[in-house]
């Protein structure tokens, strides 16, 4: 063969290749996780213990993410999570993809519209404006997941719906507009499925948000009703927050209320103010939290921590905290109580302190 068309062959067989590895790019189908362990250590109430756990800087996870460029500014994607409980080797939630399973279809100029079982808003703003995620230990989670937050109500037993809400609804339609100047906004609704009764059991979740430079503000509302099932269960929580960078510090903070429409009545709110500082492969937080339940007169929690996180890479990081929780007046202890065993008798007007230290790897 003449070398000058060899040489054409070649060329083109490379453009060939960069064309497939173009569109291949387009298209992903990628493997993620998370796999944190932790020990912690709980004095007060009565007693004292030391263990082992799971998911003290981030929820342990593992999930699949793919998503198909259909072209003409269409794409198409799903994702399928599961929790996992490192330190028992269980998955987490009580389903197999119990943290997210959804699939979505988008448009650029329209936005995103989601199927399936998938964060509620309130869910992710209480989590971006706390300096400690709301799925970890930290004051933060005296207020985010104590009485308020995610699971509406401290208290009660049982979400108002059934239906994964509110941290996450199931069987949710949501839709997510495009980014206007700063500002987008989103509305989400689980449908309970139940048989002659098209409003039961389910959860409505909308926000709105604004995000420009260093600022970012949102507000979000989620409104829980049992309906025909359970017609006294109805809890209605809304959240704002903001954050504001300067440089490596950043201030994050919110105020979130839960009117609790059942019977029982158990109100509350309550609000957080933290910083972190990023200083190299370091990270420097605290954060100071209230959590006042208003069934209970007088009732008042109060949380302040500290933590430090290094970064060993981009994937491993140790971490550590300190936290202290003062109750009054028959406060509870708020979302750490959730892990609070038998050995520590009572949260109810006990201080308690908590420290953690462990490793968080991510893939």
């Amino acid at each position: 063969m003449h070398p000058l068309f060899s040489l054409r062959n070649s060329l083109a067989g490379l453009g060939l290749c960069a064309a497939a590895g173009l569109a291949q790019a387009q298209d992903t189908l990628t493997l993620y996780g998370v796999a944190d362990m932790y020990a912690e250590g709980i004095w007060g109430g009565g007693g004292r213990i030391s263990r082992l756990q799971s998911g003290g800087l981030s929820g342990s996870r593992l999930g699949f993410r793919g998503r198909e460029n259909l072209g003409g500014g269409l794409d198409a994607d799903f994702v399928l999570e599961t929790g996992l409980n490192m330190d028992e080797g269980t998955y987490g939630q009580n389903a197999i993809f119990g943290r997210q399973a959804y699939v979505g279809w988008g448009y650029e100029p329209f936005g995103r519209v989601m199927l399936g079982r998938q964060y509620s808003s309130l869910y992710r703003l209480s989590d971006e404006f706390s300096v400690w995620s709301n799925l970890s230990n930290g004051p933060s989670s005296a207020v985010v997941g104590g009485f308020g937050g995610y699971e509406p109500v401290r208290g009660s037993s049982d979400s108002a719906t059934g239906n994964g809400g509110p941290a996450r609804l199931n069987n949710s339609v949501r839709y997510e507009s495009p980014v206007w100047a700063g500002f987008r906004f989103g509305v989400q609704g689980g449908f309970g499925e139940v048989a002659n009764d098209t409003g039961g059991n389910r959860v409505a979740d909308a926000y709105v948000r604004y995000a420009q430079g260093p600022v970012a503000i949102s507000a979000a509302m989620l409104d829980d009703k049992g309906g025909s099932v359970t017609p006294d269960a109805h809890r209605r929580s809304w959240i704002v927050g903001g954050t504001y960078s300067f440089g490596s510090l950043r201030l994050k903070g919110a105020y979130l209320d839960v009117d609790d429409r059942t019977p029982a009545n158990q109100d509350g709110n309550g609000w957080w103010l933290g910083a972190d500082y990023r200083l190299g492969v370091s990270l420097v937080k605290i954060q100071y939290v209230v959590n006042r339940p208003r069934y209970i007169d007088n009732a008042r929690t109060e949380g302040l921590g500290v933590g430090y996180e290094y970064s060993l890479s981009k994937r491993t990081t140790l971490y550590t905290g300190l936290t202290y929780f003062r109750n009054q007046e028959g406060a509870g202890l708020g979302r750490a109580s959730f892990s609070i065993p038998a050995g520590i008798t009572s949260t109810t007007d006990n201080d308690l302190t908590q420290w953690i230290g462990g490793m968080r790897f991510t893939f």
